[in-house]
Order: C-alpha cells, then sequence, then structure tokens
C-alpha cells in the first residue's frame, strides 16, 4: 500500500510539473510571437522547443527552473535564423536573436512624395 500511495504521488508530481512547463512554454510562444511581430519578422514553424533547462536563483533569492527556448525567424522568408528565449520561472528574462538581414520595404506613396519635392 505504501509503495501505491508513492507511485500516486509521483505520477501527480509529473503532471503537476508537466502543466507548469505548459504554461511556461505557452508563455515563451505568445512572447516570441509579440516581439517578431513587433520587428516585422516571421516566426517560422509557429514552436518554441526547450533546450536548455537548469536551476537559477530568481530575483527574490529563490531557486527556480530556468527554461531556454529556441525558435526560428525569418526577416525576408528565404532565410531561416536562430532566436533563444530565457525564462526564469515565469519571467521572461530575454530574447536573443541572430543576425538577419534587414530588407526595406517599397512604399510607393513615399517615392511619390520625395518626388513632388525634388
Amino acid at each position: 500500500m505504501n509503495l501505491e500511495f508513492t507511485g500516486i504521488v509521483l505520477l501527480l508530481l509529473s503532471f503537476r510539473y508537466w502543466f507548469a512547463a505548459q504554461a511556461v512554454k505557452e508563455i515563451a510562444y505568445a512572447a516570441v510571437r509579440r516581439h517578431c511581430q513587433q520587428l516585422h519578422l516571421q516566426m517560422l514553424d509557429d514552436y518554441v522547443a526547450l533546450q536548455q533547462l537548469s536551476l537559477q536563483r530568481n530575483l527574490y533569492g529563490k531557486i527556480s527552473l530556468r527554461r531556454v527556448y529556441g525558435f526560428e525567424f525569418s526577416a525576408t522568408g528565404e532565410e531561416r535564423y536562430q532566436g533563444h528565449i530565457t525564462l526564469v520561472g515565469q519571467v521572461i528574462q530575454g530574447i536573443e536573436l541572430d543576425a538577419y538581414r534587414i530588407v526595406e520595404q517599397f512604399n510607393p506613396q513615399e517615392s511619390f512624395q520625395a518626388g513632388e519635392h525634388g
């Protein structure tokens, strides 16, 4: 009976960890998606993948899980670049993007207005 109880407790703890991990992954996904939209980048494959898991003290000195998720993005739709988001607990520590090519978009309205003044 004690072994059964231990098994149930382990199962419940596993479920709790999985549920919490999914919540953190959703926070990471939403933050990456918003960040890419703000920079006019395309988030590729529409997912973030856990790349690193470790322990780290949070701002209050409490030990928390540090998760690093990777993702891919594109500025032009042709190239793929790597990015990473780091969270300690559910707090975003930062988003890092590989260097990428910036493509200026042609705006015919600006060209037309520039021609009127020059």
